[in-house]
Parts: structure tokens; C-alpha cells; sequence
């Protein structure tokens, strides 16, 4: 438990660097602590290091720990792709939905939390790469792209707050530098195009090339293996 201690301050020194060559304040980019197959004991401990973000793949396993971990200011991210018949599932899960990758997602999201009176912020997921393995809306079609867009900005329950994406798997970050920069210039064509939503953050890069996305403006990292070490 004392590495994963020592792993937050490692990863948060990168951050640092990555942001002083980018012009940036560090503080600006929040570590999400992804604790997929990790223990709760884990979880506390990187707590008790200073994370007060937890982001998990599968509703399955947030409904399994978060009765086990009652952590004082920690918000809870769906960073996994998310099915619609789990919706209802989720929201009562995760204070964030990370994963909205598709219109009827967000209006059945949208119908659930009408019913609770209350709203949730959201990120809209992007396959910036391309790949067919990845969920996210498609940049191939712009025109689709903006109209899915329209729509769900226009949900009232939604607080939509900006975009994610999963890049492919590089040998060398630089390799995915292109992914983050164009979802970068995607969010502030959005921002422009649909003004009423704030279009705040980025989330983009993980272990391997977080210290890239922070360059290219990533305000969310999500961090698995570089806080809790290698999955058994």
C-alpha cells in the first residue's frame, strides 16, 4: 500500500512536467484513479494518498465496492462503456458518466433522471482513432456528429461537460499525440457550435501516455497501472 502512495506522487510529478512544458497549470488536470479488478483496501489507500477520484469500467463492480468504501469526498466516474438497460443502474452508481457514446444512451439517461427530478453531468465519448474495437461517436460523418450532438445538449437533464476518448495502444506516446490534438480542436469547434453547455473538460490519455495528453490539453487522465501497479 505504500507504492501506491508513492505511485500518486510519481504520476503527479509527470503531470507537473507535462503541464510546465505545455504552459499549463498542473492543477488544472484531474487524476482519475482507475480501480477496475483492484480491492477496496487498494482503493482506501489511495484515498488516504490524496485521490478523490475513482473511476470504474463496469456499473457490476461499482455496485460491489462502493457499499464497502465510505470515502469523504470522492467522486465516482464511469469511464466503461455503458449499455443502455444499465442506465438505471449507473446513475445511481457514478456522480459522472464519462462513457455517453450514443443518442439513445442519453435520452434513456436523460428519462431515468427526469424521473429522480435531478441532473448529471456527462462527457460525450469520441472514437477519435477510428477503431472498430472502440465505442464512441464516429468523426467519419461530421454532419451526423453534430446533429447526435444537438440532441443530446438539449436533454435537460444532462449536463453535458466536455469530451473522452481512448486512443490505440502505441509503442511510443508520440505515436497518439494526433488522437488528443484532434479532440481538442473537435471540443472547441463544439464549444463554439453549442455554446450552452460549458465544454470544460478533456479526458484523454492513461498510463502509458498521460504525459502526452496533458500536453495537448487533457483536464482528466485516467490512471490504472501507474497508481496500483500491474493486474494479477
Amino acid at each position: 500500500m505504500q507504492d501506491i502512495a508513492a505511485n500518486i506522487a510519481r504520476v503527479q510529478g509527470q503531470i507537473a512536467l507535462a503541464a510546465e512544458r505545455a504552459g499549463r497549470d498542473p492543477a488544472e488536470v484531474t487524476v482519475v484513479a482507475v480501480s477496475k479488478t483492484r480491492t477496496p483496501d487498494e482503493i482506501r489507500a489511495a484515498w488516504r494518498a490524496g485521490v478523490r477520484h475513482i473511476g470504474e469500467n463496469r456499473v457490476e463492480e461499482a455496485e460491489a465496492k462502493r457499499p464497502q468504501l465510505d470515502l469523504e469526498g470522492v467522486t465516482w466516474h464511469m469511464v466503461g462503456h455503458l449499455q443502455s438497460r444499465k442506465a438505471g443502474r449507473a446513475i445511481d452508481c457514478f456522480d459522472l458518466i464519462q462513457s455517453v457514446d450514443s443518442v439513445k444512451l442519453a435520452r434513456r439517461l436523460d428519462r431515468l433522471l427526469a424521473e429522480e427530478g435531478r441532473t448529471l453531468p456527462v462527457l460525450l465519448e469520441v472514437n477519435v482513432s477510428g477503431e472498430a474495437s472502440k465505442y464512441g461517436f464516429s468523426l467519419a460523418n461530421r454532419g451526423v456528429l453534430e446533429q447526435a450532438v444537438s440532441e443530446i445538449v438539449s436533454l435537460p437533464n444532462l449536463r453535458v461537460e466536455g469530451l473522452m476518448t481512448v486512443a490505440f495502444i502505441a509503442q511510443d506516446a508520440e505515436e497518439v499525440r494526433p488522437v488528443f490534438a484532434r479532440l481538442c480542436a473537435l471540443r472547441d469547434e463544439l464549444a463554439h457550435a453549442f455554446p450552452q453547455c460549458a465544454w470544460t473538460h478533456l479526458s484523454m490519455g492513461m498510463t502509458d501516455d498521460f504525459g502526452v495528453a496533458v500536453e495537448e490539453g487533457a483536464t482528466i487522465v485516467r490512471i490504472g497501472r501507474a497508481i496500483f501497479g500491474p493486474r494479477a
